[in-house]
């Protein structure tokens, strides 16, 4: 992961008995990923943590302050037509924020319960991992994308600890 760019990814999630019930997602209005439902963030920026990143992203993105925050996964994203997605994601749930999710000109969000999340209208790469964060289960992977975003390969591992 370190030869990557660094990126962030962040869900506010909503727990009932120590489960996940409910996640929000937000439609991407533009650039990269436009038209999908995602967490927010993205890269990494100078002089920055990763876990600053998170927090600035939110705050831009759906207008949040996160207060505190939990790493799920890390996963490496490949694009041999276009190196220069290529990015190490550090993925974070967060059931702690101040201030309601709000639209901005980048992201307008929306909550979904864990039964109903639109993995048709989200990055293909999300369902091999995504419901497996959404169990308590923490992992690292790594996926090459071919051209019109198809999941050429993938690898999935669980892992105890970052």
């Amino acid at each position: 992961m370190e030869d990557l760019r660094k990126a962030t990814l962040l869900f506010l999630v909503k727990k009932s008995k120590g489960e996940v019930t409910d996640i929000c997602l937000a439609m991407k209005k533009r650039g990269f990923g436009i038209n999908r439902y995602n967490g927010v963030g993205g890269k990494v920026e100078e002089k920055e943590t990763i876990k600053q990143a998170a927090i600035r992203e939110a705050k831009e993105e759906i207008n949040v302050f996160i207060k505190e925050m939990e790493k799920v996964a890390e996963i490496s994203f490949y694009f041999p037509h276009n190196f220069l997605f290529n990015q190490a994601v550090h993925v974070y749930f967060s059931e702690s924020w101040e201030g309601e999710p709000r639209e901005s000109e980048e992201m307008k969000p929306e909550w979904f319960s864990v039964e109903k999340i639109p993995f048709k209208k989200m990055w293909p790469d999300d369902i091999f991992w995504l419901p497996e964060v959404l169990k308590g289960k923490l992992l690292r992977a790594m996926f090459v994308f071919k051209e019109n975003d198809i999941v050429e390969e993938k690898e999935v591992n669980i892992v105890k600890s970052f």
